[in-house]
């Protein structure tokens, strides 16, 4: 007999609707430990009933109780799934769990001072503007710092602040920055424009110590040209496309804001 059949009965699949919906699979002290969703609930199922290896075989051996729940859409099937890994964080679903991890960039512009602030935490920080929620911490951390490196050979910069209560958070504070950059930079964060590459690069290319350092300024330029493609350029669009007002985009809502962009672009 299956493993699936022996945990959850031989008719367990008959049950089950072949509308979309979600389904979750739950330990022996009644914790879900994974969520999926599905186009069609009865189809996939059977997947892991005939499951032999890999993910799908791990899963049904961790369970002991599988539940499902039907919705009217594919979209809400989506949104659904994404909400209950939020919410429980099943150890067996990685991606949408970690949603508070996801990274703003704040700015605040005061007289002859910029500050710039990189955290997971913006409720710390009332006083700055934000920009985001971006989804890799790597790929925006990198920018971030890239940034701060590119325009000390401009401004002066303070050391980094940081606090243990401003949990993986970082800020620095520049002086004396050329009066238009601020409003290029949080152009650039906004994914409105990219025109700071290029202020960048040619004051930079007028400046001696950068010049003589060219191999980092250039990795520099890279890392934001890369954080421009892959975080504030499809975020930017996401939120044109679905019509999202609230910005900057909450940590939670980042996600399903993009199930529901895909939507759209699908015919």
């Amino acid at each position: 007999m299956k493993l699936f059949d022996r945990k959850f009965g031989r008719e367990y699949l008959q049950s089950v609707p072949l509308g979309p919906g979600v389904y979750r699979f739950a330990n022996a002290e009644g914790r879900t430990i994974y969520v999926g969703k599905a186009k069609n609930l009865r189809r996939r199922l059977a997947q892991y009933r005939r499951a032999r290896k890999g993910k799908a075989r791990k899963i049904v051996q961790a369970a002991t109780s599988l539940s499902w729940e039907p919705l009217l859409s594919d979209l809400e099937a989506c949104l659904q799934e994404l909400r209950d890994i939020q919410k429980d964080r099943p150890k067996l679903n990685v991606a949408g769990a970690f949603s508070y991890r996801y990274p703003l960039i704040g700015i605040l512009t005061e007289e002859k001072t910029c500050t710039l602030c990189f955290t997971t935490t913006p409720e710390v920080f009332p006083s700055l503007r934000f920009h985001g929620a971006f989804r890799s911490r790597e790929v925006t951390a990198e920018a971030f710092f890239a940034l701060v490196r590119l325009l000390r050979f401009v401004g002066h910069a303070s050391p980094f602040s940081r606090e243990e209560r401003k949990a993986y958070s970082y800020e620095i504070t520049l002086r004396q920055l050329p009066q238009t950059w601020p409003a290029e930079i949080e152009a650039f964060l906004r994914g409105r424009s990219d025109a700071l590459l290029q202020t960048l690069f040619h004051r930079l290319l007028e400046h001696a110590g950068a010049r003589a350092k060219s191999e980092e300024v250039q990795e520099g330029l890279e890392a934001l040209a890369l954080f421009w493609r892959q975080e504030c350029l499809p975020l930017a669009e996401a939120i044109a496309l679905v019509g999202f007002e609230t910005y900057p985009v909450p940590q939670t809502e980042r996600d399903p804001l993009f199930v529901r962009a895909r939507k759209e672009k699908t015919p």
